[in-house]
């Protein structure tokens, strides 16, 4: 059985290191969308700068301070989010694009092994990403972070990862269902979540019909949590009642995204839609 494990993790490594060598091969793509993530990161950030000259009024400077560091919060979150939903919910497309879809699901591998191994590659990019914008922005705009609380923080970034891989992988079945328009789908539930979960505002601002929907995506929580680690240094016990439901949404929606995943892949082969591509 142990044999069988280590068997299967190197399966999956197997999976991290072609991601590395196409890293390696795109690499100024890499370079693209890091430059595009500092600057529309910067662009909201100078948002908070701005706010005194923008409304007219009299803004002390820790309040400015405040919500610079607020939009930073949901920015830098948002930002390791959705890399990780985007790189999971194109599996099929970068398979199809790169001419190896059908080798790679016609091969022995469990599909288990091969989302297993994906989802390492995709949470190391996240994470490099994000911590790579947040160090370019520091260099631009002053950020207050001395009553972070990093741990707080870490948790909260592990439960929304694994959140947003079950998301992931559950869009990532939007392509092998509809070839042609399965990755727009993917994205306009990106939007959506995007849109209720409180990025750059709090949720309460929202229509009412969109705040009940902000209560079932988790990154609402894993950004509210945020702030409040980063910005008032709330520990774990104050966070619980953050990081529950969204760990509950993680736990459920792994194995759901997955058995979807398989039923639609199952459905695909039968069909002939693997090699199909708009």
């Amino acid at each position: 059985m142990i044999a069988n494990i280590g068997g299967q993790l190197g399966l999956a490594y197997a999976f991290v290191e072609r991601e590395i060598a196409l890293s390696k091969r795109y690499w100024a793509w890499e370079v693209v969308w890091i430059v595009y993530g500092i600057a529309t990161s910067l662009s909201v950030v100078y948002i908070g700068v701005a706010a005194p000259r923008i409304t007219g009024g009299q803004v002390d400077d820790a309040a400015i301070s405040r919500f610079v560091l607020y939009l930073l919060v949901g920015t830098i979150a948002w930002r390791f989010l959705g890399i990780v939903f985007d790189n999971i919910g194109e599996v099929i497309a970068w398979e199809r694009w790169e001419g190896t879809i059908e080798y790679t699901f016609m091969s022995p591998v469990p599909r288990l092994t091969h989302l297993a191994g994906m989802c390492l590659a995709t949470l190391a990019r996240a994470l490099l990403f994000s911590v790579t914008t947040l160090a370019a922005v520091a260099i631009f705009v002053p950020v207050d972070l001395a009553r972070a609380n990093v741990t707080s923080a870490v948790v909260l970034f592990a439960v929304g990862a694994l959140a947003f891989l079950g998301l992931g992988i559950a869009s990532a079945s939007f392509p092998l269902m509809w070839p042609e328009k399965g990755l727009q789908m993917a994205y306009i539930v990106q939007a959506v979540v995007l849109l209720v979960s409180g990025v750059y505002y709090p949720v309460d601002v929202l229509p009412g019909w969109a705040q009940l929907v902000a209560h079932l995506s988790p990154a609402t929580y894993v950004i509210r949590g945020m702030r409040s680690a980063l910005m008032d240094g709330a520990d774990l016990a104050a966070l619980w009642p953050e990081i529950w439901p969204a760990l509950v949404i993680g736990v459920l929606s792994i194995p759901i995204g997955l058995r979807l995943f398989v039923m639609v892949e199952r459905y695909a082969k039968k069909t002939g839609r693997l090699k199909r591509s708009g």
